[in-house]
């Protein structure tokens, strides 16, 4: 399960990674490490289809079943908790990325690895995400799937469903549910690395 990873493009890179976008444009401050409960930024679809620039909290309020707690990573895409977020398009969101971790180790002696893209491409890229609104700010959660080969060999369980910039990323804020969901799979080997 991914719980940190860090955002450190400019909202020009951004720009030209992802498209034009509206909302607070002014340059974003480096996020070197997000955790779950912090605030990071997000790019979400608005009402004329374009793009819009938020910050959201990371963790959707969990069922008061459970507790309430935050949950960060979606795993099961068939859970009732999540259809309503993963069949709206308009729930659903991309969030940026540089790098993320996993960790390895035992308890109390873990150490962070960190992975990206490969050296050849541009290091920004987009989890696939999902949002609400709530009384105090909208969150975000991301959705997660088996890991490839470089993750898995740190992380067996899971990776975060990464997305390339360009058809991944129109795919996933604009199709129906099936084929939104269908990029829920492992990002190939080949255009990822462990930077750390």
């Amino acid at each position: 399960m991914c719980n940190l990873y860090n955002m450190t493009a400019t909202v020009d890179e951004m720009r030209r990674i992802f498209g034009p976008f509206e909302g607070d444009t002014s340059n974003l401050p480096p996020y070197d490490e997000i955790f779950p409960g912090y605030s990071a930024p997000v790019l979400r679809r608005t009402a004329d289809g374009g793009l819009k620039l938020d910050f959201m909290k990371w963790g959707f309020p969990g069922p008061q079943v459970a507790g309430g707690r935050p949950i960060t990573n979606v795993r099961n895409l068939n859970s009732g908790f999540w259809r309503n977020a993963l069949t709206d398009p308009a729930r659903r969101c991309i969030v940026p990325v540089t790098t993320f971790c996993e960790w390895t180790g035992e308890a109390g002696r873990k150490t962070k690895v960190w992975f990206g893209l490969t050296e050849e491409q541009h290091p920004l890229f987009a989890f696939a995400g999902i949002w609400r609104p709530g009384e105090d700010g909208p969150f975000m959660a991301f959705l997660t799937c088996e890991a490839n080969g470089t993750v898995g060999a740190v992380h067996p369980k899971a990776m975060p469903v990464m997305l390339r910039p360009g058809e991944d990323v129109e795919r996933w804020l604009g199709s129906e549910r099936a084929d939104a969901c269908s990029l829920a799979r492992p990002f190939a080997d080949t255009g990822m690395r462990r930077v750390s």
